[in-house]
């Protein structure tokens, strides 16, 4: 409870009492009592201002995705018969530019107060919404009194995901369509028998006829089959990393030319991304892994950040989701060079596995690994991140030329160029790709 100009209020009563004491005059005491009386009602008021409040906030999901706007529906219920002449709502939600506070004039006996806040998600990673503390006070302003809700939710943003067109159908690395004699968790195209059901088997995986015959329930299992898995290598090294943001005029802010806030709909239309090789980076990755999971490949994700991220190659949602939290969460914080990132996660590659590196690195010790795979017929290509239009000091003009001389397919992105458009070249290359094999 804050009540600085109460003090002003008592101290001129305490003056007035002293005075009234002294000369004995009535109107000194009439004075005295009414300060102190002032005080009394101003702190009641303050006090129910509070009272009988309710407080609800409703998130559609607790997943949004860098450069989409987020909505969140927020109400306020008097359920008390006071009516309250203002009440102010402060968020402390840890997402940026999402501003849920609110002041709310007038609410009646028994009424509610709803609004709705949309924010455009520029930042990746895992936000607070909440708590959320409310405020009243006397028409004077005397008395402040507040109440804190403690209900805590938790947002994550995945990173942006690019529309990649001209990806492939799956490959594989047997030739004439074999399977592989491995059995698998996955339903896919090979069944190899079936067996007893138990706990745990996804029911898509009964068997009905074989469980008619046999009056149990009787499930297919499946051996892998020869479509190629895509690997994204992602370089999250902290000290090849570049950022343009600290250059004026480099992105544009929520205020246009004429200093007024733009309307989130051209906000959103005019969105881009930080200009730094690791949201371009983890851009790409996502981007990628969206793509490629979508046309049913296989997709794993290294990458090594505050600590060592290995995701094993699977397909579906459920794989897609998993990547993009990773990708949500991971930071440039890695001490580990790219080389020794591919050669150790390299690997334990499979021949004919497709491995797309990204980097923003001008060493070129990482693309003597890159060549190391490809000649291990693992089908490389590579996402050079131009650490120099990023502001950095070295680029990646020469590292692509080395690449390309070397039979790998490379491609250069710069800041504020289309991402879009450059992995539309990964995935147009990819198509053909043909499958080396060691010792061609």
């Amino acid at each position: 409870m804050r009540f600085p100009r109460a003090w002003v209020v008592l101290a001129l009563g305490l003056v007035s009492l002293a005075l009234a004491l002294v000369t004995g005059r009535e109107i000194y005491y009439r004075l005295t009592y009414l300060l102190l009386a002032l005080l009394a009602v101003s702190a009641a008021w303050a006090w129910s201002s509070i009272q009988g409040l309710r407080l609800k906030r409703y998130t559609r999901s607790q997943r949004a995705q860098v450069g989409r706007v987020m909505e969140e529906y927020l109400a306020i219920e008097n359920a008390s018969w006071v009516p309250k002449l203002l009440v102010v709502v402060h968020d402390s939600s840890s997402l940026p530019s999402h501003h849920a506070s609110h002041a709310i004039h007038g609410l009646g006996a028994r009424q509610v107060f709803d609004w709705r806040v949309r924010t455009l998600c520029e930042e990746r990673g895992r936000f607070r919404l909440g708590p959320m503390t409310i405020s009243g006070r006397d028409p004077l302003g005397l008395f402040e009194r507040r109440r804190t809700f403690p209900q805590k939710s938790t947002l994550v943003v995945y990173p942006m995901v690019v529309s990649v067109r001209g990806l492939p159908p799956p490959r594989g690395p047997l030739p004439g369509g074999e399977t592989l004699r491995r059995r698998t968790h996955h339903v896919t195209p090979n069944a190899a028998g079936v067996r007893d059901y138990v706990p745990g088997d996804s029911f898509a995986r009964i068997h009905w006829p074989s469980t008619a015959r046999k009056n149990h329930l009787i499930v297919k299992e499946f051996e892998q089959d020869p479509l190629s898995n895509v690997w994204i290598f992602l370089d999250m090294e902290n000290r090849v990393q570049a950022s343009a943001a600290g250059r004026e005029g480099e992105a544009e802010g929520p205020i246009d030319e004429t200093g007024m806030e733009k309307p989130l709909w051209r906000r959103v239309e005019d969105f881009q991304l930080m200009p730094s090789t690791e949201e371009y980076g983890v851009t790409a990755a996502a981007s990628m892994a969206n793509a490629s999971i979508r046309q049913r490949f296989a997709v794993g994700l290294a990458a090594y950040g505050q600590h060592r991220e290995v995701i094993q190659a699977d397909r579906g949602e459920r794989q897609q989701t998993r990547i993009l939290e990773t990708l949500a969460m991971l930071r440039a914080r890695g001490t580990i060079p790219f080389s020794q990132v591919l050669s150790g996660e390299g690997s334990r590659l499979a021949r004919g596995t497709t491995l797309i590196a990204i980097s923003p690195s001008a060493r070129k010790t990482w693309v003597e690994a890159a060549l190391y795979l490809s000649n291990r017929g693992i089908r490389v290509f590579a996402v050079l991140l131009d650490a120099e239009s990023f502001g950095g000091h070295v680029g990646s003009s020469q590292l692509k030329n080395r690449l390309l001389a070397a039979g790998i397919p490379a491609v250069l992105v710069r800041e504020g160029g289309s991402l879009a458009e450059a992995l539309d070249t990964v995935a147009s290359t990819l198509q053909g790709i043909s499958v080396p094999w060691a010792g061609a």
